[in-house]
């Protein structure tokens, strides 16, 4: 299944509209994965990194009081740490604690996803390119260009996790387990 929808995203001359297209129908399968560890697998083995960041931007998406039409960059991860409420109550029942675990899970995977689509590695920055534009793209060693949205700073990062850090203590009224310490940590 990965390989198919790895190709299905490859084969279109716009990986980015496929990969909206495929992700549209996906979501509503997502929602209803019974399990967390079935959704983590899924999400996790996917081979596309696109389709993985805009799957992921859905769920986020879909747990915000009110969703942001601006195009994927850091500046919405941010703004998903600060809108989101707790994932969507799938089929399982789980602890409050353990539904902010996993949301911290797919924050810090769509920040892996993101940085792997647009900012970090060489031969994978071109994602969004075609198949056949993108040997060019490399062989010219282009790099991609950045959004304004993706100039964060520190100081809005640091903003962004103490207010995030505070909405989680005020639900969960207890200290944090070791999972979420540790997530939050990598996160930030």
């Amino acid at each position: 299944l990965q390989r198919m929808l790895s190709m299905a995203v490859e084969v279109d001359r716009s990986p980015t509209c496929s990969s909206r297209k495929i992700a549209d129908d996906l979501f509503l399968f997502i929602l209803h994965i019974p399990l967390r560890s079935q959704r983590e697998a899924l999400l996790n083995t996917m081979e596309s990194q696109l389709l993985r960041c805009r799957l992921l931007e859905l769920l986020f998406q879909h747990s915000c009081d009110v969703p942001t039409a601006s195009s994927m960059s850091l500046d919405k991860i941010l703004y998903f740490l600060s809108h989101s409420s707790v994932l969507p109550q799938f089929q399982d029942e789980t602890a409050t604690w353990q539904r902010w675990d996993e949301m911290l899970q797919y924050l810090s995977l769509l920040l892996l996803s993101y940085q792997s689509v647009k900012l970090a590695f060489p031969l994978a920055e071109h994602l969004r390119t075609s198949v056949s534009d993108r040997v060019d793209l490399i062989a010219q060693k282009a790099k991609p260009r950045l959004q304004d949205s993706d100039d964060i700073s520190q100081l809005d990062i640091q903003l962004k996790m103490n207010n995030f850090i505070n909405r989680m203590q005020e639900t969960l009224e207890q200290p944090f387990p070791p999972q979420i310490q540790e997530k939050l940590f990598m996160l930030q």
